[in-house]
């Protein structure tokens, strides 16, 4: 058995309907299932999702606010009038105002842009910057990926006389600002059919209305901040994803260029998995550490030397960041072992003096990766008294009411279910950390602190082809709302499986089933080669994709996850490196050895440490308590089915069986019990010989061609059924002794039993000794 790192939820869909659209579409049952799963229920729209191109963008002027801020954008433009955006530090904000200012440059308009500094002013519209924008001659303010929350602020800018035309996608709250104008496609009474577009693509809609065209010009700067927020790639963002990376992938914009290149990205065809984990973090880096004017000023220059120097700034603070993150995560992994226990904590809180803020939200995401539980990392301000962070959820807990439900300890906080940002003061923590504990007991089950992984669809081998493969790649780009899809493979088995790589610790092999095979690969999963037998049956997870390897294209599977249903038992008896073999087992945790001599512990805990001498158990000693483990080492070779009786619960609760024993555990003279023959042979002898001198022993042994130890065991035997008396020197046949069956004797019957056992466990095939050792114990198919 080898367990799956995750929980696996295989998702259901219309089997009518995906035969539908696979008919109607001309599509492969594969793909049309993932668009079922995905919510397309009719073939106009698996069309529409599949084609998502710019004609199917909606009407911008749907979104409620649009006509007015349009007229009033316009008439500042004639008026040449100041406009001030007004955006946000990361990927998204930096996106948004980059966009934004290209089209008011575009348009001609008279214009600057002004971000917040996360650490002296925080997220979102502050009364001094208003005071400090009028006081330049600002007329228009024009936010973006903010303001939403801003009820105070707008009202403090209405009664300086500026005009706020706020642009978000946020959650709205009860009161919205009373702003000239209001564009949020969640906003309550909003028409428009889409409500998850990202701050930028808010900001693509106001170019959009002003252009009166889409500005596909732009779709690079909104396919950037579309994905690094997270937002889900379906709608409308599907189709500023796809717009924008194939811009992307021979931008104009210099600053990306510049930023493209310090990512060693450069020849490479750009996907969202670039974008989310390359160029995004490098430009949320800035705000992170410093303001997010690099950021900006990388994506709005049009001097190359600008941007290259730009760009890698942002890879350089990409770097600290990474440092910074690295630090915080170790000391936030220690104080949850030594102060908030997962096993003893539903949700983490944790906080410290010297956190950077701006990186709370990464190290809550590292923390929740590891210990799977919703968290929330703040760094203290001890001069004001308060700590500020981010919080990351599970599935099951929705962050958003969770701090809700804690709100009168929170004088500021906003978010989503699975994120979230808060402030508060630090006598609240504990408040916090109490309250958000119990309201995890009252929402989440033991089963929902195991993570889950959503699987699309079960495939037979036979469904896998090269088309099915090369038609899942209409389905990209991938990313929030449209998951790379997960297929799963169930009873496989592998062949040629090898580890590749400079160090050795990816994994290569081939998996097979009904004479049909797969190429897979799975990265970082070497070590799995170390805990499957040759002929386990995988369930695998994994993402199917086309490997082009010398002009040939082939499907292949990428490992995202496996298991083992059934035990396993590995031959490793003989193995000249035993001891090592030994130990690596017993590296692992709940691992358990199992002897039946006792001069095989004298020598094995003489090498053993503390621990795992602890873990040495010895058949037939009494006041030695042993509990089930998963992995079971068979150190050496039972004499008797009697000590295989003793451990016959734990051989069969145990994951994985290794037989480590064989040769010399066992002397050869005692691997096959003497027959009849034998045994008349050597009374034979007494009869004519009726006394031998025991100092004669080896010679008698030479004449009759056995080994000295067979020699003795029978004549124990022969002693046993009264055939000879042992004297001081000697060993005398008794004359006239009744016939007794040779099968009456203890010694015998033991003997044959060891040599029985020596046979089918010791001197079997591979399979003959786990076939013998499953109707030994009875194990779980093995």
């Amino acid at each position: 058995m080898l367990k799956a790192k995750t929980r696996w939820k295989l998702a259901t869909y219309d089997e009518q309907l995906a035969a539908s659209i696979a008919a109607d579409c001309q599509l492969t049952p594969l793909v049309s299932k993932l668009l079922v799963i995905r919510g397309i229920d009719t073939s106009q729209k698996a069309r529409d999702f599949l084609q998502a191109g710019p004609e199917l963008f909606h009407d911008p002027f749907l979104l409620d606010g649009m006509e007015q801020s349009v007229h009033r954008i316009q008439q500042a433009i004639q008026r040449q009038e100041p406009i001030c955006i007004y955006g946000d530090y990361d990927a998204d904000g930096v996106s948004s105002t980059s966009l934004m200012v290209h089209l008011l440059r575009q348009l001609g308009a008279v214009f600057d842009y002004y971000i917040p500094n996360r650490f002296t002013e925080g997220y979102g519209l502050h009364k001094d910057a208003l005071a400090h924008l009028h006081q330049t001659g600002y007329k228009l303010i024009i936010t973006v990926d903010t303001g939403i929350s801003a009820v105070e602020q707008v009202a403090y800018a209405n009664q300086l006389g500026l005009d706020v035309i706020v642009t978000d996608h946020h959650e709205p709250p009860a009161i919205i600002p009373e702003a000239f104008a209001v564009i949020n496609p969640k906003k309550p009474g909003c028409s428009y059919p889409f409500d998850m577009l990202a701050g930028v693509g808010v900001a693509f809609k106001v170019g959009h209305a002003l252009l009166k065209e889409p500005p596909l010009h732009l779709a690079d700067l909104a396919a950037l901040g579309t994905i690094a927020d997270l937002v889900p790639l379906v709608d409308e963002n599907r189709i500023l994803a796809r717009a924008g990376l194939k811009r992307l992938n021979h931008t104009r914009n210099l600053g990306l260029q510049a930023l493209i290149r310090v990512c060693g990205l450069a020849d490479t065809e750009l996907s969202a998995g670039h974008v989310g984990f390359a160029l995004g973090p490098r430009l949320n880096a800035s705000g992170r550490l410093e303001t997010a004017e690099s950021a900006v000023k990388l994506l709005t220059t049009s001097d190359m030397d600008e941007a290259e120097k730009c760009a890698q700034a942002l890879d350089d603070l990409n770097r600290e960041r990474q440092e910074i993150v690295a630090a915080m995560t170790e000391e936030a992994v220690q104080m949850v072992n030594e102060l908030y226990p997962p096993d003893q904590n539903n949700v983490l809180v944790l906080a410290q003096e010297g956190w950077n803020v701006g990186v709370v939200g990464i190290v809550a995401s590292r923390l929740v990766e590891l210990f799977y539980r919703p968290t929330i990392v703040l760094g203290i301000d001890p001069e004001k008294g308060t700590a500020k962070g981010s919080a990351r959820s599970i599935a099951g807990f929705d962050m958003y009411e969770g701090l809700t439900a804690c709100k009168e300890w929170l004088p500021h906080y906003g978010g989503h279910t699975m994120a979230a940002g808060m402030t508060l003061p630090v006598e609240n923590l504990d408040l916090l950390r109490q309250k958000l504990n119990e309201l995890a007991g009252e929402w989440l089950s033991a089963e929902d602190f195991t993570p889950m992984t959503k699987v699309d669809v079960a495939m037979s081998m036979e469904e896998i082809s090269l088309t099915a493969a090369e038609q899942l790649e209409q389905l990209a780009p991938y990313g929030m709302g449209n998951p790379t899809p997960l297929v799963l493979l169930e009873e496989v088995e592998t062949q040629g499986m090898r580890t590749i790589g400079r160090d050795d610790n990816h994994l290569k092999c081939t998996l097979s089933k009904a004479g049909t095979s797969l190429d897979a690969i799975g990265f970082n999963w070497a070590h799995v080669t170390k805990r499957v037998t040759p002929k386990a049956r995988f369930h695998v997870l994994g993402e199917l994709s086309v490997n082009e390897w010398n002009g040939n294209r082939k499907p292949q599977l990428t490992i995202r996850d496996l298991s083992v249903g059934h035990q396993q038992v590995f031959d490793w008896r003989g193995s000249r490196d035993k001891i090592e073999k030994w130990q690596q087992v017993m590296a692992e945790s709940n691992s358990v050895t199992i002897l039946f001599r006792e001069e095989s512990y004298a020598s094995l805990a003489a090498k053993a440490t503390s621990d795992q001498v602890n873990s040495l158990f010895v058949v037939g000693r009494e006041g030695t308590n042993i509990t089930a483990s998963s992995n079971v080492i068979l150190y050496d070779l039972p004499t008797r089915r009697s000590e295989l009786e003793v451990v016959r619960v734990l051989l069969k609760q145990a994951e994985r069986i290794y037989c480590l024993f064989g040769d010399p555990d066992l002397g050869m003279e005692r691997l096959s019990c003497p027959g009849r023959d034998h045994f008349k042979q050597l009374y034979q002898f007494f009869v004519q010989v009726p006394t031998v001198k025991k100092i004669h022993m080896d010679a008698l042994a030479r004449k009759l061609q056995w080994k000295r130890n067979l020699l003795d065991g029978m004549i124990a035997i022969f002693m046993e059924l009264e055939f000879l008396v042992e004297e001081a020197e000697q060993y005398t046949l008794q004359a006239n002794t009744a016939k007794r069956p040779l099968e009456s004797s203890v010694l015998y019957a033991n003997w044959k039993e060891e040599a029985q056992l020596a046979t089918d466990l010791l001197l079997s095939s591979s399979d003959a000794m786990i076939q013998a050792l499953h109707q030994l114990v009875e194990p779980t198919t093995v």
